[in-house]
């Protein structure tokens, strides 16, 4: 262990993250790190102390560039192009148990950078990556082709079959929330179909990202087929997504900033998958369980201090169990542990920084001039320590009495604020569930299995949770409705996101 001078580290922190850290932080091009060709930084800022944390490489549209054109030469090099399927398996299975072998390494680095708490980290963040390049090793062996039966004019006797192929070089943009997750969602199968790959990471919390960048070079891929160039989404990220050289750009983060990326993309008409923005309904029916409901639906709202594509942000309860649900729900609110995200008693973290802070604080004022009541939270949590006075800390916050036009009810926070309301006409929820430009997905307690499938089947989202929420695998597709994405991540699915189909002709008369 190492004691470190400064607030942004604890003085605990094991000496392998602290030195990591402590680097200055270069791009990953060709292999080599290297600074910035403008020789600019961005600096990380710890969101439980609000003090700088550590130096990045802040890149420009000239190491796109050479990113760009170091993804093409791995396509092209034997190295990469030419391994069978299986090798390129043992690769992703390598990587996986890199992963395993410094989660406790990755986990600190990730809540220090994030804010989120290290248990969290531990289990979600590094649990997901691992799993994501496991399940995604099996897939280049079994990716097939296919024969078709078709009927030529003329009689011809012609053998028709397809093959998938890599689409080339892939520009991934992958937001703040799940860092090195999402990260793994787009490298797993992009790498897994034999691609290249040029990763942006978020400019607030790329540090887990570079990290597992180097444990990807550990684990044998060759030089340029991973590419990370950090740096602001207004340089960085734009000049991927308008990139001549990208065949493909796969982009999680904001609808507005979905729009962006899409119309960038169309200069050489590139491929887009998209996984965006959410308001997702958690509705509650008249025999649910209230104190099961309470304890899903803080997890929906507060789990990641609510910075969650998929959180619950839009309770129903049926009026019949309304006060009942609430008060439990308000009661398991009051008493989740806020606090540094590397404190093991910490349930809840800071948000990741000062100007998200300040948008979910203008929503919750945004509600209570519209006429909403503050149930619990809205302000910063006593008893911290005087380390954390410039954290970026909320407390877990439910306001009630919200309605439909209310900016809190149909626009996505993106932070632990939670609006409820009751129902008890089963058409008018629907409809109200549905009254949303998001689809991403859904929540539904109820013990009649009936009732809850024909509500799962009216309800527009890409997912639906019955009697349980922010359930999520490697195995199963993910992705929203409306303005909530195009394409799915994760799941067979996923890989026609990552191939192009190729038919091909044979005369055999």
């Amino acid at each position: 262990m190492t004691v470190l001078e400064g607030p942004s580290i604890p003085a605990t922190t094991p000496s392998e993250v602290a030195g990591f850290i402590a680097r200055d932080h270069g791009l990953l091009i060709a292999g080599q790190w290297r600074p910035s060709s403008g020789g600019r930084t961005v600096v990380s800022v710890n969101p439980a102390t609000g003090q700088p944390l550590a130096t990045l490489a802040a890149g420009e549209r000239a190491d796109v560039d050479d990113a760009v054109a170091a993804a093409r030469a791995a396509l092209a090099d034997p190295g990469w192009r030419d391994i069978s399927p299986l090798q390129r398996g043992e690769l992703l299975h390598a990587l996986a148990d890199l992963v395993e072998a410094h989660a406790d390494e990755l986990a600190l680095i990730e809540s220090l950078d994030n804010g989120k708490p290290v248990s969290v980290a531990r289990a979600v963040d590094v649990g997901t990556t691992a799993k994501l390049f496991r399940y995604f090793a099996g897939w280049p062996s079994k990716f097939e082709g296919s024969t078709i039966p078709i009927s030529p004019r003329g009689g011809l006797r012609v053998l028709n079959y397809t093959v998938h192929e890599p689409i080339g070089v892939v520009g991934a943009i992958v937001p703040w929330n799940f860092p090195m997750s999402m990260a793994a969602w787009k490298l797993a199968p992009a790498l897994a179909m034999g691609n290249a790959v040029v990763l942006k990471p978020a400019e607030q919390t790329s540090l887990s990202t570079l990290r597992l960048a180097e444990l990807i070079g550990q684990a044998g891929f060759p030089s340029g087929v991973v590419n990370v160039v950090t740096g602001l989404g207004s340089v960085v990220g734009a000049a991927i997504a308008g990139h001549g050289g990208v065949d493909k750009v796969a982009f999680t983060g904001s609808t507005a900033v979905g729009r962006l990326v899409t119309a960038a993309a169309l200069g050489n008409m590139k491929k887009v998958s998209l996984e965006l923005g959410g308001k997702s309904p958690h509705i509650v029916l008249p025999d649910a369980d209230p104190a099961a409901v309470a304890r899903a639906a803080c997890d929906g709202i507060f789990f990641n201090q609510g910075q969650t594509c998929t959180a619950g942000s839009r309770l129903y309860v049926h009026a019949d169990i309304y006060d009942e649900v609430m008060s439990a729900l308000i009661d398991e609110a009051r008493r989740i542990v806020v606090g540094p995200g590397h404190d093991p008693a910490t349930q809840m973290g800071p948000l990741v920084s000062a100007s998200q802070l300040d948008t979910v604080g203008s929503y919750i004022e945004s509600g209570l001039a519209d006429g909403a009541e503050l149930a619990c939270g809205g302000s910063r949590p006593a008893g911290l320590g005087a380390e954390y006075a410039d954290g970026y800390f909320l407390e877990p916050t439910v306001l009630t009495e919200t309605t439909h036009a209310m900016r809190v009810v149909r626009e996505e926070i993106f932070g632990p604020v939670l609006v409820a309301m009751r129902w008890t006409d089963v058409d008018d929820l629907i409809d109200k569930a549905n009254d949303s430009p998001y689809g991403l997905s859904a929540g539904l307690w109820t013990n009649d299995l009936t009732k809850a499938h024909r509500i799962a089947a009216a309800i527009k989202a890409g997912t639906v949770w019955i009697n349980c929420y922010n359930l999520t695998d490697p195995a199963s597709p993910f992705g929203g409705y409306k303005q909530s994405g195009w394409g799915r991540e994760m799941g067979r699915a996923v890989l026609d996101q990552y191939t192009e189909t190729k038919s091909v002709w044979v005369n055999l008369t």
